[in-house]
C-alpha cells in the first residue's frame, strides 16, 4: 500500500503566489500535486546523468534532405543503433526540410551518444534529445 509523507516547505510569499498561479493555470487541484510533478521531472532529468539507468525519450532533428550524403549518414547511425530506436516518424515540412522524431529506449549514456551523433551530423539544422522515464522507477 502506498503511503504519503508530509513535509513542510518554506517559500517566499511571492514565490508561493507564483506557484499557486501556475498550479491553477495547469489545472492542478493543489500545491502538493504540482510539487510532486516538479520533483518527478527533476528525478527524470537526474536519471539522464546516470549512464547506466534505463530511460525512454525522443530524438528530434530537422534537416535539409538535399544536403549531400546526409540522408545516408543519418540512416547509418540509426541502423547501427537499432536496438535503442523503437519507432521513427519522418515528416516533410517543405520541399527541402524534413523533421524526424525517433522514439528511443535504453541506457542513458547510449541514448545520449546516439542523439549527439545525429544532432552533430553536418546538415542537421536543429536537434534535441527529450528524455522521460520508462515508468518503472517512479510512482504515479
Amino acid at each position: 500500500m502506498d503511503t504519503v509523507t508530509r513535509f513542510s516547505v518554506s517559500l517566499d510569499r511571492k514565490l508561493a503566489r507564483e506557484l499557486d498561479r501556475m498550479s491553477r493555470e495547469k489545472g492542478y487541484d493543489n500545491r502538493s500535486l504540482a510539487i510532486a510533478d516538479m520533483i518527478r521531472a527533476q528525478l527524470v532529468e537526474h536519471q539522464q546523468q546516470q549512464g547506466d539507468r534505463d530511460i525512454a525519450g525522443t530524438i528530434t532533428i530537422v534537416y535539409d534532405h538535399h544536403k549531400p550524403h546526409l540522408m545516408e549518414l543519418l540512416t547509418d547511425i540509426q541502423h547501427d543503433h537499432g536496438e535503442l530506436i523503437i519507432a521513427t516518424l519522418h515528416v516533410h515540412l517543405d520541399h527541402h526540410n524534413c523533421l524526424e522524431v525517433l522514439a528511443v529506449r535504453g541506457r542513458a549514456d547510449r541514448i545520449k551518444s546516439v542523439a549527439d551523433a545525429l544532432i552533430a551530423a553536418k546538415g542537421v539544422k536543429h536537434g534535441k534529445l527529450t528524455i522521460t522515464t520508462t515508468g518503472h522507477d517512479l510512482p504515479a
